[in-house]
């Protein structure tokens, strides 16, 4: 007799490879047209699938997870951070959750770095004029950047995107240095050639660029709040790829109208999708480089999400603790 595929509802379209192999394996229902599924469909979904496979963009209550059948058993996220997802009802609930780390370090630092020269050497604002017919022609005091070698960067959360942003950094001449919640073991920051920073505030008055990898949980939330931001230098710039929330928007935005800092690349905004107009009028005034979320949008990390997603899920199945399992410990 053969064995009832598990039903697996995925919220959002997923590369072709990833959706076919997840037709072969088990009774997926797919998002065809990509539209966002309402948290009212989201819900009625959870009451018939086995497993759940949501993205960043949809969120999980512990209303949600209070109404989810008897029979799901998996949230298995397309996604590393599982903000949007309350793990501890879900773990309450006898819910497991899992997410795909790991695969988007090299993307998401890679876009990093490139966040990082585009906002010293406005090469956004430079990308614009020659399009727009605003060129005329070189001038020795013209568009002038900043030079970033020997400059020092602060990354704010050293983990797998952090350390891969160091490594690119050091080959571009800067100066690394870092606070994280546990120091690095002294082999890694050597190798590094990192400096560790006890207090945030200390090495915030320090660094020519701060770049944030911490995840978005209570305990980062505003975690550059506007008195934070206030001891930045005002030649400094800020880049973040990694989640809105860490940064008080609001604050960084009045920062930088006043020209107290000199630039930040964003790829993620606070209450994204939304973009505040102050932000676009800064984005056209070449202060701020603005990204629509792109830092892991790479064809082969997305594909590795997705086979990260077809393990757990098949792992789960199969009787077994899933490699990728999400505990509140963790978070």
């Amino acid at each position: 007799m053969t064995k009832k595929k598990p039903l697996v509802v995925v919220t959002r379209r997923l590369p072709d490879l990833v959706e076919t192999r997840m037709r072969e394996l088990f009774d997926a229902r797919l998002n065809v047209d990509d539209k966002p599924m309402s948290e009212s469909e989201i819900a009625e979904a959870m009451r018939e699938a086995d497993v759940l496979v949501p993205t960043i963009t949809d969120q999980i209550s512990a209303g949600m997870i209070a109404q989810a059948g008897e029979q799901m058993r998996l949230i298995a996220n397309f996604g590393n951070g599982v903000d949007h997802i309350d793990v501890t009802s879900a773990l309450r609930r006898g819910i497991t959750v899992t997410n795909t780390p790991g695969v988007l370090t090299e993307d998401t630092a890679d876009m990093t770095m490139a966040l990082i020269l585009s906002t010293a050497r406005r090469l956004a604002e430079g990308a614009r004029i020659v399009p727009d017919g605003g060129w005329s022609g070189w001038s020795p005091t013209w568009m002038l950047g900043r030079r970033i070698t020997g400059k020092r960067l602060g990354i704010l959360g050293m983990g797998r995107i952090g350390q891969a942003l160091a490594k690119r950094a050091r080959a571009f001449g800067l100066s690394i240095h870092y606070h994280n919640r546990r120091r690095l073991a002294a082999p890694i920051e050597e190798a590094l050639e990192a400096t560790y920073w006890d207090s945030l505030d200390q090495m915030l008055a320090r660094m020519d660029i701060v770049s944030i990898h911490c995840p978005h949980t209570p305990a980062t939330y505003h975690l550059l709040s506007a008195r934070r931001l206030k001891y930045l230098r005002p030649d400094a710039i800020v880049i973040n790829t990694a989640r809105g929330e860490v940064i008080d928007e609001n604050a960084l935005t009045r920062m930088l109208e006043a020209d107290e800092l000199a630039g930040a690349g964003l790829d993620v905004f606070e209450h994204a999708p939304a973009v505040s107009d102050k932000l676009v009028k800064l984005a056209q005034r070449g202060k701020v480089t603005l990204l629509p979320h792109m830092g892991s949008a790479t064809r082969e990390g997305r594909n590795d999400m997705g086979e990260k997603v077809i393990i757990n899920i098949k792992t789960f199945i199969d009787g077994h603790r899933p490699p990728d399992r999400v505990l509140p410990s963790m978070l």
